[in-house]
């Protein structure tokens, strides 16, 4: 950016307009100004420094648009990280909903559930038995039925066989449930005592199980037309694929303003070198030396053509002077022929 601020010869200004005799001219924009000035778009504050020249005008719109993609794509990144985390349930296990008070739980009244944590060692699930025995007549229900609706209509947690909290879910989709099964146990077909179908109906099952045709019927009846998978809720980061386009819109605005600058820099030479009356080559050679050394911050401006009298006009002024009558009564106007340095 520097260098193509001071590459145009319209970024360079008299440094000294009130003194018309001044031979030099000035370019602020020098590496720390340049930083300033792209860090104060990226800010959105601007800056004191404005571009003059078309090619220079060219980069700050570019980056002034880059500026404003990438802080409104951030902005509003930001803003659906926030929400996803409001939104994110404050329980996620029975340890979650052990420790808190605020949610109320419990299962259905004198059913496997209750029994489970009624008869349980473990310190996490006495804790939860202490609460809902402590509430009984609130925290337990009578049925599942009961005990589903009681969740959709206040703050309370279900807890239910798996098998059931899938049935359900998949049929209400504002239900879900929370965390892995806290405990296992398979389900049995029973038959009497020494009954000859024990053996049949055992490898039968087997012979279902191995073949996934309990999978395909629980996949039929207990998902079908359910609700559908529940996605990712997090918010995800921007990638190059979100905000790429705007990295070559940046490239391709670059590249029209250097072009345009090239443009300015030739067209600015040629008239230079034609009232200097210079070869074009050797005012390219200059002006490029002057204006990419960073270490130089102004410049000299060209010289106009110096009028000098010469020998050879004097003598003839004088010759003529000397041959006309009265030229002490007559005001000589002596011409002047242009040398060039």
């Amino acid at each position: 950016m520097t260098e193509c601020f001071r590459f145009s010869p319209y970024e360079w200004y008299d440094a000294h307009p009130c003194n018309p005799g001044s031979d030099v001219v000035e370019n602020n924009f020098t590496l720390l100004n340049s930083f300033w000035f792209g860090v104060g778009a990226l800010m959105q504050q601007g800056s004191e420094l404005m571009p003059k020249a078309l090619s220079t005008r060219i980069i700050g719109g570019i980056w002034w648009f880059f500026t404003l993609i990438i802080i409104s794509s951030y902005t509003a990144n930001l803003a659906a990280f926030l929400t996803v985390e409001r939104m994110e349930s404050p329980i996620e296990s029975a340890d979650d909903l052990a420790k808190q008070t605020k949610i109320e739980y419990g299962a259905v009244k004198d059913g496997a559930t209750m029994t489970f944590f009624k008869k349980s060692k473990i310190s996490t699930f006495e804790k939860m038995w202490a609460f809902m025995s402590s509430r009984q007549q609130t925290a337990l229900v009578k049925s599942n039925e009961e005990g589903v609706q009681r969740v959709l209509s206040a703050d309370y947690a279900f807890l239910m066989e798996s098998t059931s909290i899938e049935y359900v879910t998949q049929r209400n989709c504002n239900l879900t449930q929370i965390g892995a099964p806290i405990d296992s146990k398979g389900y049995g077909i029973g038959t009497p005592l020494g009954s000859p179908y024990k053996e049949k109906i055992t490898i039968a099952v087997l012979q279902l199980q191995e073949d996934g045709k309990l999978h395909m019927i629980k996949e039929k009846w207990w998902r079908g037309n359910g609700c559908p998978e529940e996605e990712n809720k997090d918010a995800s980061a921007l990638g190059i694929q979100n905000i790429g386009g705007i990295f070559i819109v940046l490239a391709a605005g670059l590249v029209l303003s250097v072009f345009v600058a090239i443009g300015e820099f030739i067209y600015k030479l040629r008239k230079t070198a034609e009232r200097e009356q210079r070869s074009l080559c050797s005012t390219m050679a200059q002006e490029l030396r002057l204006s990419l050394t960073c270490q130089r911050r102004v410049k000299h401006k060209p010289q106009a053509p110096v009028m000098v009298k010469t020998e050879a006009v004097i003598n003839m002024h004088t010759f003529n002077d000397r041959r006309l009558p009265g030229k002490d009564n007559m005001t000589c106007n002596t011409g002047l022929t242009p040398v060039f340095p």
